[in-house]
């Protein structure tokens, strides 16, 4: 039996099967107007979501570095770039609406690169209610759904949460599909 004084330290290969939940707020502390934040289930700041132009976001880490920029190009196209998108880094993925109907969105990611032929997703949901599912094949990478609580006649919008399955798509590559399926309503 383990010694009670001595601390547990999870293996790491275990969590990396555990899923992983990130909350979505624009009212977490550290934000600025009009952000809107990822957080993780002890309230860490993960990701951070700032808007520039009607456009153009950035997901930036927590201190505000610029991870990946979402640009929005025409009829329903996003082009996501490492870092900022002036510096013109490379190209990560694309995102093509392919169906956009009242209350149901679909999406279609493709990612760039050489090892870019085996990997094909696929979002789907409604973006009113900040629902969507992200599929790789036959399987899901993520799923966002609203915050409900018992006894909860009417469910606030303001808050949601993302649950990223394990797998081998970077967390900061599922928010940023994410915030492409909210803007993606428009």
């Amino acid at each position: 039996m383990a010694d009670p004084e001595t601390p547990y330290h999870p293996d790491p290969e275990d969590l990396r099967r555990i899923p992983v939940d990130l909350f979505a707020s624009k009212k977490l502390p550290g934000l600025s107007p009009g952000d809107l934040g990822f957080a993780d289930s002890s309230d860490h700041l993960r990701f951070v979501l700032r808007k520039s132009s009607s456009s153009l976001r950035f997901l930036l880490d927590p201190s505000g570095v610029p991870l990946l920029s979402i640009s929005r190009l025409h009829n329903g196209m996003w082009e996501l770039h490492k870092g900022d998108v002036g510096k013109r880094k490379e190209l990560v993925l694309t995102v093509k609406r392919t169906s956009n109907r009242f209350s149901k969105t679909e999406l279609d990611v493709s990612f760039a690169g050489e090892s870019s032929s085996q990997q094909h997703l696929v979002i789907k949901g409604c973006p009113f209610q900040k629902s969507c599912t992200i599929y790789s094949q036959d399987s899901i990478v993520a799923q966002t759904s609203l915050m409900y609580k018992l006894r909860q006649i009417y469910v606030g919008r303001s808050k949601f949460r993302l649950t990223i399955f394990p797998g081998s798509i970077d967390h900061s590559l599922v928010v940023a599909m994410v915030a492409v399926f909210l803007q993606g309503r428009n």
